[in-house]
């Protein structure tokens, strides 16, 4: 692992010599900055900031980032606070920086997952999104261009025209939205119908068969029992124009995937409502471990696991069965603020650096 200038790390270069990495040290001193930068080369996104200023460290023009992933690809990207990315693999520049995705894939846990349950509905959607790249990585550029249609349709509702020239528009990109939301509506429900199962088995577990865990889609659209592409779209397109003049009047989309959330039940209780704090940890481990599972099983090799600061989190008999969990059959990177939680088995197949503003030793 190569960093340069990214947030408070001026240079580091880090050579994973076992499959399980413990970084430790102090709160601050950048052991979460080193797990983002594995999470951005494998999936071009932080779960932290949306803005590549925030990577940059104060004061420079740009960030790099470079990793050999276990095939051999070498990978890079350079973040710049003027604006703009570039990507590369083994030397050759990218056209397009989602051109990346899939060389390393990476499932991470952090505190911050932990609002998931309590967290608002972009939480769970991005979650989601972030499962379906893992599957399939050309998911990337359906979430763009609906991102792009949903802004220019908003911007033409605010825009106050009227008559022939504006339901003209409106209904080109009525039709446009209704097919790529569509496609995004599908991919969701088939990953969470995937995930369900999974992350049952994991609460069941984790919880010693107490709980009982049940993830249901919950459409931004209202869309026909049949999973089928057509009556999807259709059924979107109707809802689009049904909704326009109630859009026209707010200025903003009502119905869409962007409308989309994911409910969290234990039982048939919301999670969010009735959890307790100790259920609702459980239910994001669960979470994860099911991603873990899901991506493994479908691209034929585990991801790489990232666990940032989260043992803190949980109950010693959760932390001792995350670790469990993770097992010899993972390639983990963790970050803690001291080695206590970590059994002498687990921490004799790994190795153990300590990171100080920005350094490690």
């Amino acid at each position: 692992m190569e960093l340069t200038h990214f947030r408070n790390i001026e240079r580091l270069d880090l050579t994973l010599d076992v499959p399980r990495l413990l970084v430790v040290g102090a709160n601050g001193e950048g052991k979460s900055n080193l797990l983002e930068a594995v999470e951005l080369l494998g999936s071009l996104r932080s779960h932290r900031t949306g803005s590549d200023r925030d990577l940059i460290r104060h004061g420079e023009p740009g960030a790099v980032l470079g990793c050999c992933t276990v095939a051999g690809d070498r990978l890079r990207l350079a973040l710049r606070r003027q604006g703009g990315r570039q990507a590369s693999r083994n030397g050759r520049t990218l056209e397009r920086q989602q051109d990346l995705l899939g060389s390393l894939r990476c499932v991470g846990f952090s505190a911050l997952d932990l609002d998931l349950v309590r967290g608002e509905p972009s939480l769970r959607r991005h979650w989601l999104d972030r499962v379906v790249l893992q599957l399939e990585p050309l998911y990337g550029e359906l979430l763009s261009r609906y991102g792009r249609l949903l802004r220019q349709r908003s911007q033409l509702l605010r825009r106050g025209l009227g008559g022939a020239e504006l339901a003209g528009l409106l209904d080109a990109f009525d039709q446009q939205m209704a097919l790529v939301g569509t496609r995004l509506h599908r991919r969701r429900h088939r990953a969470l119908r995937r995930l369900e199962p999974l992350a049952a088995a994991w609460q069941e577990r984790l919880s010693g068969g107490l709980e009982q865990l049940r993830l249901h889609y919950s459409s931004g659209s209202e869309l026909p029992g049949e999973e089928a592409e057509e009556p999807w779209r259709m059924a979107l397109a109707s809802q689009l124009a049904a909704q326009r003049p109630e859009e026209l009047r707010l200025g903003q989309c009502g119905v869409g995937p962007h409308r989309d959330d994911v409910a969290l039940l234990l039982g048939e209780r919301p999670a969010r409502r009735y959890g307790s704090a100790g259920q609702q940890r459980t239910l994001v481990l669960a979470l994860k471990l099911a991603e873990l599972e899901l991506v493994g099983s479908v691209v034929g090799t585990p991801p790489l696991l990232l666990l940032d600061d989260v043992l803190a989190e949980l109950d010693p008999t959760r932390q001792q069965l995350l670790l469990d969990a993770v097992g010899e059959g993972h390639q983990c990177l963790v970050s803690a603020t001291h080695l206590e939680a970590f059994g002498g088995g687990w921490r004799r197949h790994c190795q153990v650096v300590r990171m100080q503003a920005g350094r490690v030793g």
